[in-house]
């Protein structure tokens, strides 16, 4: 795992640059601006750092919905109908500079990504109780139970807004090595469904089944990525043993990179902001970097 740090004043940047940093995102890198490119004003920074989360199980973040406009999450004890108003039009302005920046930054891709969920993460994330699966400080990479994404990549864009403090994150090994250590000697590796199988899935979309429950939505790569995640935080030989690097990311920074495909955790931090893009394999640059062509590969079939 490798740590690229960007300044500011490399922006805007030639389209082989960009080129260049979009191939070392996909190869399992870090992209770290020790000064956001997205920087939010003064105020609503302010407003950010005096909220309060009971630190809860149910909730871990309060998420923002863009194709909604809605905000979940928040806690009802905390915080007023005005305040919870304001935080989702800090959190809007916030989802739409990242997307601007990005759809610069990342011109290769021409925007063929799909905006997902942006988060607040007000809580201190050292200690906090949460089940096993839940919990952010063992490693893992990253799959959504309710919300599969049929192959296509999660990048995320990070920014520590705490005022002094590093938000503390340790990387494992690239996705390969994962795969390698978990199937198929802990987990089988996953198979295109079966004539039947694809029925039954035409007919839950048709009878809309599909639609409330999220385990028809899932692919078998979906599905693979799920029992990856979970089998990653439960092993504890795994996480005791597995090779591990450190990383601070400071006061004021940013960050960004594929979490389906990099094993990471987070240690401690306090306050933090994030944005999810679901971008499409097919406009990476190394499209054989994608953990769905690693994981067709070894399984010897299309697995979306």
């Amino acid at each position: 795992m490798a740590v690229h740090s960007i300044q500011l004043d490399a922006l805007p940047a030639s389209r082989e640059q960009a080129r260049v940093w979009c191939a070392q995102l996909e190869d399992g890198g870090i992209l770290y601006f020790p000064q956001t490119p997205a920087p939010i004003p003064a105020e609503d920074l302010d407003f950010l750092l005096n909220q309060r989360q009971s630190g809860g199980a149910i909730h871990k973040n309060i998420a923002y919905k863009p194709d909604r406009d809605r905000l979940s999450g928040w806690d009802g004890k905390s915080m007023s109908t005005a305040e919870v108003d304001r935080l989702r039009d800090i959190m809007r302005r916030y989802s739409a500079g990242v997307n601007a920046f990005l759809e610069e930054f990342l011109a290769p891709y021409q925007r063929r990504w799909r905006l997902d969920y942006a988060s607040y993460r007000p809580i201190e994330e050292e200690g906090r109780d949460l089940p096993l699966r839940r919990r952010n400080d063992l490693l893992h990479t990253d799959a959504f139970p309710t919300r599969p994404t049929r192959g296509a990549r999660i990048l995320r864009f990070f920014h520590n807004i705490h005022p002094t403090r590093t938000r503390d994150w340790v990387v494992g090994e690239p996705f390969r090595r994962v795969v390698n250590e978990f199937a198929p000697a802990k987990l089988a590796l996953p198979r295109s469904r079966t004539g039947a199988g694809r029925a039954a899935m035409r007919v839950a979309r048709v009878t809309g089944l599909a639609s409330l429950v999220s385990q028809w939505r899932r692919t078998p790569y979906d599905e693979f990525m799920m029992q990856l995640h979970n089998a990653m935080k439960e092993d504890a030989g795994f996480q005791s043993t597995c090779a591990k690097v450190f990383v601070e990311f400071a006061p004021g920074s940013s960050w960004m990179v594929y979490t389906e495909t990099v094993p990471h955790a987070v240690l401690s931090g306090q306050y933090a902001l994030e944005q999810t893009f679901l971008v499409d394999p097919a406009a990476m640059v190394t499209p054989d970097s994608a953990p769905v062509a690693v994981l067709e590969r070894l399984a010897g079939a299309r697995l979306t």
